[in-house]
């Protein structure tokens, strides 16, 4: 299959995942994890109609953006380190991997200086997994409300991770605990916090059921390979 097939079988497998939770196909987003992939594979899963595209790695990012199409929308779906954070509140419109209280704040300053609105999902550790970044759901509601006063950032929603397992019912649990701490959160606020996001290409059709609005696809769109970053790619 060519990038084209797979984008085309990944829509078709999530509008029916929307639709069996009785929810419209347009309502959940589809973001191409392009890490590791050249400029040219983001041209060809551009042709394909994608236009959200997800990296993990700053440098990386900040070498591949400019070869890439212009119009593309861009998220940080990795762990930023703070002296990051500046090149990231500029090349990014969203960083879903906000998982403390001081990133927040290194982020909030880099919007400013930017004289941008970043939007920011909070990261949690759902399973609590040692080797996993992101906050513990016990302790998301500490923050919520400091991190939603800083100047320059808006907080949209929520973004975690089940373990990974070959049995993608094991991940419903963990993809429900992540649904019920993002509503408990909108309530806290006061206000809908319009991103759930949650599911990769081997439990995003559980995720969705579960209630995700943006599944981050990487393997089932561009395939297992790793390729150089460089112009002629």
């Amino acid at each position: 299959m060519d990038i084209e097939d797979r984008v085309r079988s990944v829509r078709e497998r999530v509008a029916a995942a929307a639709v069996k939770s009785g929810r419209a196909p347009e309502s959940v987003a589809l973001l191409a994890v392009s890490k590791g992939h050249p400029p040219g594979a983001v041209r060809e899963a551009a042709e394909a109609g994608l236009k959200l595209f997800g990296e993990s790695k700053v440098q990386e990012a900040k070498a591949k953006i400019p070869l890439c199409p212009g119009k593309l929308r861009w998220h940080f779906i990795g762990h930023l380190q703070s002296n990051k954070a500046r090149d990231a509140a500029f090349l990014f419109e969203m960083i879903q991997s906000v998982d403390s209280l001081a990133i927040a704040e290194v982020l909030s300053k880099a919007a400013v200086n930017a004289g941008k609105t970043l939007q920011i999902l909070i990261e949690v550790n759902i399973a609590g997994e040692s080797t996993k970044f992101g906050y513990h759901p016990d302790s998301v509601r500490a923050d919520l409300a400091r991190i939603n006063s800083l100047p320059g950032l808006e907080i949209h929603g929520l973004m975690g991770m089940a373990p990974w397992t070959p049995e993608t019912e094991r991940a419903r649990p963990m993809f429900r605990k992540l649904k019920a701490l993002h509503d408990e959160c909108s309530g806290c606020l006061g206000a809908p916090l319009p991103v759930l996001s949650m599911g990769m290409s081997g439990d995003y059709e559980v995720a969705i059921e579960e209630g995700s609005t943006l599944v981050r696809i990487g393997t089932a769109l561009f395939g297992g390979g790793r390729y150089p970053i460089s112009p002629a790619n």
